[in-house]
Formats: structure tokens, sequence, C-alpha cells
């Protein structure tokens, strides 16, 4: 298939992109500037100019394709309202090029964004073979810029790696190379109105993940209360409590999915988030 992917250039995007490539599709790639059109085309992507909010170059690059993955998102959370509307509104725009054609559209779910699923899941009562990607809050892998480089951050500017409670609460977790492949597999043949979740860990203890960045870091690894989880850890203050495991089952035998990079602790172990 021709594919049109937005977000291209991004740490999951690149990834998506070339697993489409080594998977014998052609690529056109969304960017907005010079720098992100070089990428591409040494990836083996052809280049298609435009951004998220420019709505003509949206429709002309769907137009143009066989289907489309959206991955492209403004990660302002200053502003997430504005970050949800832009992104509701090039979901409606492509899906309006989309209709009636049966083609392929797939979309990522994001935090308080209802209002893009449901778009989506209509989408696929008007012709459109949708489904939504629902990827584990760690993205993992190199090049990550997600919360585990944060939780780095605040270990060694803090000089303790702190977990909440008795950190047996759970994160879920995905390798990035594992969410392309997931991508791949829902553009071939997720049936319309799909909801997949994208988890390789159904659940890393936080404790488990304190832990190793203690380790690596020479720092001592120690418990701090539910009130002093925002003075820590600072915006990840509710994020670093949370217990929430997630299994991708139902997903894996849908598409044929499983899950091979390493889990999170062992990639954590291989050391490359410790090098800069």
């Amino acid at each position: 298939m021709r594919v049109f992917v937005t977000g291209a250039t991004g740490y999951i995007g690149s990834a998506v992109v070339s697993e489409l490539i080594n998977g014998g599709h052609t690529v056109i790639g969304l960017s907005r500037s010079d720098k992100g059109a070089a990428e591409l085309k040494k990836a083996g992507a052809e280049v298609h100019h435009g951004s998220l909010d420019d709505l003509d170059s949206l429709r002309s690059g769907a137009a143009n394709a066989d289907g489309v993955i959206h991955l492209a998102f403004i990660h302002d959370f200053s502003n997430f309202a504005h970050s949800l509307a832009t992104d509701l509104l090039a979901i409606k725009t492509i899906g309006e090029v989309l209709e009636g054609s049966g083609k392929p559209f797939i979309t990522t779910a994001h935090a308080n964004g209802a209002a893009s699923d449901n778009e989506v899941l209509a989408l696929a009562k008007r012709g459109v073979r949708t489904a939504i990607v629902s990827l584990a809050p760690s993205v993992h892998g190199a090049g990550d810029k997600g919360f585990v480089p944060e939780l780095i951050k605040i270990a060694r500017e803090k000089g303790v790696s702190a977990y909440i409670g008795d950190g047996s609460n759970r994160w879920p977790a995905i390798h990035r190379l594992d969410a392309a492949q997931l991508y791949r597999l829902a553009l071939e043949k997720a049936p319309a109105g799909s909801q997949l979740d994208g988890v390789g860990d159904e659940g890393v203890p936080f404790r488990s993940i304190a832990s190793v960045i203690g380790q690596f870091l020479n720092v001592p690894v120690e418990s701090i209360s539910h009130e002093e989880a925002n003075d820590h850890f600072g915006f990840l203050g509710t994020i670093a409590a949370l217990d929430i495991p997630r299994s991708s089952e139902a997903t894996q035998k849908l598409l044929g999915w499983q899950p091979i990079h390493l889990g999170l602790i062992d990639d954590l172990e291989q050391g490359h988030y410790f090098s800069s």
C-alpha cells in the first residue's frame, strides 16, 4: 500500500516508517521542515510537505494514499485542550477524504481524547476501516523522551530514586519496535472499529523501575508517601502512583501480533538510558 503517515519523523513514527517500508509498503511521510524531509528521504520514504494544522495538506496526503496512519500530536501540556482539538480536527479532515472508500485509517488514543476516539469509531460506520491503537504509557527504546527519562532526570536531581508507598503499583510498557509492528498489522488487517492494546509488559512494578534507576545512578532507592509525591515527582506525581496493568491478549489474537523485543526492565538494564 501507499501509506500516508503523520508524525512520521517522531520517536514512534520513525520506527513505524521503517517497519512499513521493510514490510513492502510505500510511505508518504508528512513533514513541516527541511530537516524532517531529509530524514524521511534517508529512511526511504516519500515526503509530503505540510503540518497537522494545514488541513489542505492532510486532505491531499490522504487522497493520494491507500491508507493512513495518524501519529502526529502536539505534546503541549500547558494547553492540552488545544492539542486535543487539533487532533480531532485532523481526524475529521482525513476521515472526510476516506469516507466510503474502505481504506484503513489507524489512529492513536490520547488521554482525555474521547472525542477523537468517538469520531474514529463513527467513521467505521461510514465506510472507513478504522482502528485505534492505545499505547502503554511507557513506550521504551533508544531515543525515548517520555516518562522513564523524566524519572531518571528527577532521580539525578534529587539524589534519590523514589517510589510511592510499597511501590507495588504497576505500569504497562511496550518497546517502540513492537509498537511499530502493531501499527503495520493494524493497517494490513484490523477490522473496522478495532480498539487495540499496544502493551508488551502488562504491569511493571514501579519499585522495580526505581531500583534499576538507583542502581545505574548509584543513588539510594527509597519509599516516599503519597503526600510527598507531587513535591518529589512534579507533574509525574499522580502518574507515579497509578496501578494500571493492561493486557494485549485480545489484540495479539486478533492480529497475530507477538511482542518480541526487550521488556522495560531488561531495556533499562542495557544502560543506554543512562549514557547521557
